[in-house]
């Protein structure tokens, strides 16, 4: 398998760099004017130009994921091209819907007007994609900022630069600069584009890194979406199809090398079943990897030798505490490898209990009742996402009602990423809005109240106010209670 990385050094803020974001940053003001104007047939033909230039390059990008993340073909395709192609085929059947303005009933304090809900462009957006899927979350947040009128600037992850260079080119074989532009570089290229006065801006990220958004962009008042990470819980109880739910949870768990931020973070098992899912955990992943997961062509590496050595330090770190290696374990921070590893007995004093782990490392973890799992869940922050294997339906709604999370399967994990006619994002700690088909269209545009009178009926509350008015009052406050 390829594992090579860049011996490129990466790029760093400088004067010209600095100067030219803000000419690229100037250049798009007239433009997102303009842009408000546009009609739906001018967006999608710009989405269309953004769909034949990734056509055109999709041997590149596939390559280029190879080269950062050592990633499967078969991955890369299924969740990164395939989301970005069916979101772009989405807004070309259903924009000009998503777009149309909503009427609304008049109140009984507004009889004799007319009103609507228009979807304007925020205006200048900006872009800042994470290094673990650069594909889905460059292209997935641009779509919908260009269907709905907006300019936008995207900076790219210097941790993914085959990737980045790639994108690089689909972007400007697409657009214009003044329309959507690209900037690479590291955390101080993305810090001065913060520093300029974006319109809104989109971050996909860790939640620490997303406090600095969130702080950055206030200073301009800037409206924001933040897409970040969360400790996901699975749970499986009594009732489950233990083989289904152990296959779906280690293919999840072992995608991207675990690197994904709706991926299992951590398992609860009921103690009645626990046995069992742990010798199919066992039997699953020697059978998919073999003896030497390291030599295994359908397992992606670790993006670098720093996040690498972190996971190694994570699993140090539970074996200290007393946990217990009931599979994998191997680590070899120089080769960016980590083997699909489960873990038992883990307490929570360890620190894999309180970093989001993003590697391919799953704390199996016993519950005994209903209360003590759902106590558990809730004690931490709310997660991206939560899922439970079950076959009892009251059981799942008492973990939906009880419990918050950005989103939840059942007997299921991760789909709910590819599923566009659901909002995808976190809560609180998990983040903040959410995009995926039409909330994509409602995160970047503003909804814009508009009122018109066909009858002046406000002429009857001009000073002085006389009895009419009392009356008019009178009969307005009856009708509306």
């Amino acid at each position: 398998m390829n594992q090579s990385t860049t011996s490129a050094e990466p790029i760093h803020l400088g004067p010209e760099l600095a100067a030219r974001m803000r000419t690229v940053f100037e250049a798009q003001r007239p433009v997102a004017l303009r842009l408000r104007a546009s009609t739906v047939a001018e967006r999608l033909a710009r989405l269309e130009r953004l769909r034949a230039a990734i056509l055109a390059h999709r041997a590149a990008l596939i390559a280029a994921v190879v080269a950062d993340l050592a990633r499967p073909t078969l991955e890369t395709e299924l969740a990164e091209l395939l989301p970005v192609l069916a979101d772009l085929a989405d807004h070309r059947r259903h924009l000009a819907r998503w777009l149309r303005p909503r009427r609304v009933r008049p109140t009984v304090a507004t009889l004799g007007t007319r009103a609507w809900v228009q979807r304007e462009p925020r205006g200048r957006t900006l872009i800042i994609a994470p290094w673990n899927y650069p594909i889905v979350l460059s292209l997935g947040p641009l779509i919908p900022a260009v269907a709905c009128g907006n300019t936008a600037i995207i900076k790219t992850s210097e941790l993914a630069p085959h990737s980045s260079r790639v994108l690089v080119q689909i972007i400007r074989s697409a657009f214009d600069e003044s329309e959507v532009a690209v900037f690479e570089g590291d955390a101080s290229v993305g810090a001065a584009l913060l520093d300029l006065p974006f319109d809104h801006v989109f971050f996909t990220g860790s939640p620490g890194v997303g406090q600095l958004v969130m702080a950055a962009a206030a200073k301009s008042l800037a409206s924001v979406t933040l897409e970040l990470g969360g400790k996901s819980p699975v749970i499986i109880d009594a009732s489950a199809d233990v083989p289904r739910a152990v296959d779906t949870i280690a293919w999840a768990k072992c995608l991207n090398a675990g690197q994904t931020c709706i991926a299992p973070d951590h398992l609860y098992v009921h103690a009645s079943v626990y046995e069992q899912v742990i010798e199919r955990f066992r039997s699953r992943l020697s059978s998919w990897y073999g003896a030497h997961a390291e030599q295994a062509a359908d397992l992606a590496r670790i993006v670098n030798e720093r996040h690498a050595r972190r996971l190694a330090d994570l699993i140090d770190d539970a074996r200290r505490h007393g946990a217990a290696v009931l599979q994998g374990g191997s680590v070899d921070v120089e080769r960016r490898f980590i083997a699909p590893t489960v873990l038992g007995g883990v307490p929570d004093g360890a620190r894999i209990m309180h970093e989001e782990i993003f590697g391919p490392v799953l704390p199996v973890l016993i519950y005994r009742s209903e209360e003590e799992l759902i106590e558990r869940i809730n004690a931490a922050p709310k997660p991206l996402a939560l899922y439970v294997w079950t076959r009892r339906r009251e059981f799942a709604r008492q973990l939906i009602q009880r419990t918050s999370a950005g989103g939840t399967c059942i007997n299921q994990v991760a789909l709910q990423f590819l599923q566009h006619n659901l909002p995808f994002g976190g809560v609180n700690h998990s983040g903040i809005g959410s995009y995926h088909g039409e909330w994509g269209i409602r995160a970047f545009s503003h909804e814009r109240a508009v009122l018109e009178a066909k009858v002046q009926l406000s002429g009857a509350f001009l000073p002085p106010y006389g009895a009419r008015a009392r009356r008019l009052l009178a009969m307005l406050m009856k009708w509306s209670t």
